[in-house]
């Protein structure tokens, strides 16, 4: 019996279908999507341009390790819309998501390739990173793989790690310096400035009391930086975008127990509750603190704004994924 693996392709246009003579392809989970993915993604783009064929990604969600290690809390960089309009935003056709099961998991590397690259997907050429593994246990490696795509007459291009500073590009790396709320630093290292997004939702007013309200987020289902007052730009639902004053964490001045998001968007006035908000960190302006009273307070938050406005770097014109615009269907391969 043949087996499927359902999911759901994203792509900038409708109807997205596979050519006959195949793709080229790239597989990862590809989280965050950073510099080392996009290397990878122009590798694969330059395969395929003199063959006519489209440039997909192949990925997974829930991730895998949320199957194979349930207890063990994670906080991923990106969504998986995000992941696919950040990948879409580097030149690729298609994102193919497949749904990450336990049957697709056990999958051995040999069957995970037959099965699912060839048999679904057909591909002309295969880019990958040199630490490359899938199937079960992440058995296979690119070794095995280069094995599998002579036989078959497929191109196969592994890539060198990008480096920066010494030090291999990666997911950890990034999600290491978000943790320590060097923002600046993990933006560095990704192919667009670190991202979270939620729902608005009921605060305790006490920013519009001091003259700053703030839209407090909710929902949010990615990694939160560190503690701290960060400079960033907020866009709405509508697309209008705003500088950005960030605080993360616990209001001590008012001695709150409840760790936040609050985000004071500059020049804003209107009403934000339940929409979504997207909010971009480009830089940690302090630690959070106690206050000696509410004017001390107040006095510091107007010193925060004039920095976030003092910031060139804030391009608050230009949306982050320009002319991305999703499409997504589900399919079963």
């Amino acid at each position: 019996m043949t087996r499927t693996f359902p999911g759901t392709v994203f792509s900038n246009r409708e109807g997205v279908t596979l050519p006959e003579n195949g793709c080229g392809i790239t597989v990862g989970n590809f989280d965050g999507v950073h510099l080392g993915h996009r290397e990878i993604v122009a590798r694969l783009i330059s395969l395929v341009q003199s063959r006519g064929l489209p440039a997909v990604a192949l990925t997974f969600d829930p991730h895998p390790a949320e199957l194979l290690h349930p207890g063990l809390a994670r906080h991923f960089l990106t969504t998986t819309r995000r992941r696919a309009e950040l990948l879409l935003s580097l030149g690729l056709d298609a994102v193919f998501v497949l749904n990450t099961t336990q049957e697709l998991l056990n999958l051995s590397a040999e069957e995970f390739y037959s099965e699912v690259l060839c048999r679904r997907f057909r591909p002309a050429a295969i880019a990958e990173g040199e630490d490359f593994h899938f199937g079960h246990n992440r058995q296979g490696t690119l070794s095995d793989l280069q094995r599998w795509a002579d036989r078959d007459s497929i191109a196969l291009t592994a890539v060198t790690p990008v480096q920066i500073a010494g030090t291999a590009v990666s997911s950890s790396r990034i999600r290491g310096l978000l943790e320590e709320g060097n923002v600046a630093d993990a933006n560095d290292l990704l192919v667009l400035p670190y991202r979270v997004e939620g729902q608005v939702v009921e605060g305790q007013r006490r920013g519009k009391a001091l003259g700053f309200p703030t839209a407090n987020l909710g929902n949010v289902h990615t990694l939160v930086p560190h503690d701290g007052v960060y400079a960033g730009v907020a866009t709405t639902a509508s697309g209008a975008r705003y500088g950005a004053a960030i605080h993360v964490g616990k209001n001590l001045t008012f001695s709150a127990t409840e760790r936040t998001i609050e985000v004071h968007l500059l020049g804003f006035t209107g009403d934000l509750y339940g929409q979504l908000l997207q909010v971009e960190f480009f830089q940690r302006l302090r630690s959070t603190e106690k206050f000696d009273g509410v004017e001390a307070l107040r006095e510091q938050l107007h010193a925060d704004v004039v920095h976030v406005e003092s910031l060139s770097r804030l391009n608050v014109g230009k949306p982050q994924t320009q002319g991305v615009s999703l499409s997504s269907t589900r399919f079963s391969g």
